[in-house]
């Protein structure tokens, strides 16, 4: 003989229980994917100041090797908040950009200095 199990009959204090799961889940999980969306925009700025720098540190030595002065070379491009420093010792002429990143993600300050400071160098023997 077989005996057939009652079904369960979904009421409607069932379903708004689910409802009710998914926003603790969403509330849970909003801080964490935030965070992970902040980290990324931080991330990819200072990798884009810092390729950007590396762009503008070939035109400086260039202007450099033309015989611009560091006055005009920082006007000519433009580089606010940015210090350039060129030093000339002996054989080879070094050439150093900076730029302060500020970093936007909390938490991220606390293992990276904020504001974030971008450092390109580059040394060309002296003619």
């Amino acid at each position: 003989m077989v005996t057939k199990i009652p079904k369960k009959k979904v009421s409607l204090n069932m379903m708004q229980n689910k409802k009710g799961q998914a926003l603790v889940e969403f509330v849970i999980i909003l801080p964490i994917f935030l965070l992970l969306v902040l980290g990324v925009i931080d991330i990819g700025k200072i990798l884009y100041y810092e390729t950007r720098l590396e762009g503008v540190l070939g035109d400086v030595i260039s202007m450099y090797e033309r015989g611009i002065e560091e006055e005009e070379i920082l006007t000519d491009l433009d580089l606010s908040n940015t210090r350039l420093e060129i030093d000339e010792n002996g054989e080879y002429v070094e050439f150093h950009l900076s730029k302060e990143v500020d970093i936007i993600t909390p938490g991220l300050n606390l293992i990276l200095d904020n504001p974030f400071v971008i450092d390109v160098r580059r040394s060309i023997p002296y003619e």
